[in-house]
């Protein structure tokens, strides 16, 4: 039986058949072959559209007189009428330097504070006894304000206060100090006890990102000669400084954000005259104003000021990590 001979002309080339081009599945492809993945966070996206951008057309209300029996679209439309009224009050300086300064102690004591708690973890060899500072430290992050905030009175009462009585027991005072009576102590109560609730929490993303520094790095230091103390300077902080730089970005940008449930609850709801020279901030202004007085118009315009400052202040720290060559959010 005789084969058929493929006959092929001498020095024709021999052409491959072609192949069937690939598509690269388009948006719509591409999420609906990931839908399981997608389903996971999508209740996160319509919480922050219903509850974050939706609610951002309220922001027009300091442009208008809000009239409550007109409704939003019928009051009538004034124009920069308010945040005129805001600048020219006469609360508004003290309203600033409460803020800005309550909000720069927080950052110079609130922002470096889990960094250093890291640290010390980090160096704890003992992982039981790791363990349970981390638990100890952790808690008060979920413990609420108001519950906090009873923690605070308690400790700081003048008849069986645990503050009181150390001091007594050391000298250091002749009688019971009533603290929260004292205007110039309330901005180091109100920082502290911020710090004492978050300084755990803060550190779990330090605490993660020392984890994954290379051990070798260690190692190689070590054998250099180079101490624990001098490792936590090579090696430690170089290599968790993106993350330092990115949430120094975000606290600089909540520079204006001096608390508003902390100092509520601190102020006996504002009641306490005698702490309001150095705890109104624009916050508790806008609740007082807003709410309490019910001028939406006036107290949305103070509100808005805030976060256009804000806003600015997030760009200017970004820019400038991202022209330094450091660590940057976009």
């Amino acid at each position: 039986m005789k084969t058929a001979r493929s006959t092929r002309i001498p020095g024709a080339a021999v052409h491959a058949p072609k192949r069937a081009e690939r598509r690269e599945p388009g948006v719509w492809q591409r999420f609906a072959q990931q839908w399981d993945y997608q389903s996971m966070i999508l209740p996160s996206i319509l919480f922050l559209i219903i509850f974050s951008y939706i609610p951002m057309w309220g922001v027009l209300l300091a442009f208008k007189e809000y009239d409550l029996f007109a409704g939003f679209a019928a009051s009538p439309w004034v124009g920069t009428l308010h945040f005129r009224m805001f600048f020219e009050s006469p609360e508004f300086w003290l309203i600033m330097r409460n803020t800005i300064c309550i909000s720069l102690l927080k950052l110079a004591v609130g922002f470096p504070a889990p960094i250093v708690l890291a640290l010390m973890l980090n160096e704890v060899a003992n992982m039981a006894f790791k363990r349970v500072v981390q638990t100890i430290t952790y808690i008060p992050h979920f413990i609420s304000w108001v519950v906090v905030s009873g923690l605070v009175f308690s400790m700081l009462a003048v008849d069986g206060g645990a503050v009181n009585g150390l001091l007594l027991q050391l000298s250091l005072i002749d009688r019971p100090v009533n603290w929260l009576s004292v205007p110039e102590y309330f901005w180091a109560i109100l920082v502290s006890a911020g710090v004492w609730k978050e300084i755990g929490f803060g550190s779990i993303v330090y605490l993660a990102a020392i984890a994954g520094i290379d051990p070798a790095l260690y190692e190689a230091a070590s054998l250099d000669g180079a101490s624990r103390f001098k490792q936590i300077f090579l090696i430690t902080l170089p290599s968790i400084a993106p993350v330092i730089i990115i949430f120094l970005i975000l606290g600089v940008g909540n520079i204006l954000h001096a608390g508003f449930e902390d100092i509520l609850l601190l102020t006996q709801n504002l009641n306490n005259g005698i702490l309001m020279p150095y705890a109104e901030v624009i916050d508790t202004y806008v609740y007082q104003m807003g709410i309490i007085n019910q001028r939406y118009s006036y107290a949305t315009a103070a509100g808005l000021f805030k976060s256009v400052i804000s806003v600015l202040l997030l760009l200017i720290a970004n820019y400038t990590a991202r022209k330094l060559g450091k660590a940057s959010l976009w």
